[in-house]
């Protein structure tokens, strides 16, 4: 019979990382405990150390990502303003519009 592969949530991986950066208990210790295997907890480890500095960025990008936000809705609104006032001038002129705009 075939073994379901396990799934571990983001919290547990980071837990069990965390541990092992502690060096209190020894890659085997933290194996047997958590019944993962020690490599899957070095990959894990090195996993946490590379991605640690999005925990101090995440705030400084979501500002960003924000402002970007608001500019470009800020440019949207601005181009249909200026799409509709197009529009009204053409008509009074007598120019044909394209439907649907």
């Amino acid at each position: 019979m075939k073994k379901s592969r396990r799934k571990f949530s983001a919290a547990f991986k980071a837990r069990v990382a965390i541990e092992a950066l502690r060096e209190r208990e020894t890659l085997s210790e933290l194996s047997k405990r958590h019944q993962v295997h020690a490599n899957q907890i070095s990959k894990w480890k090195q996993e946490f150390l590379e991605n640690s500095a999005a925990a101090f960025e995440s705030g400084s990008a979501q500002q960003e990502v924000e402002a970007e936000k608001q500019r470009l809705y800020a440019k949207i609104g601005q181009l249909e303003v200026e799409r509709d006032w197009l529009k009204k001038i053409s008509g009074q002129l007598g120019l044909p519009t394209k439907s649907g705009l």
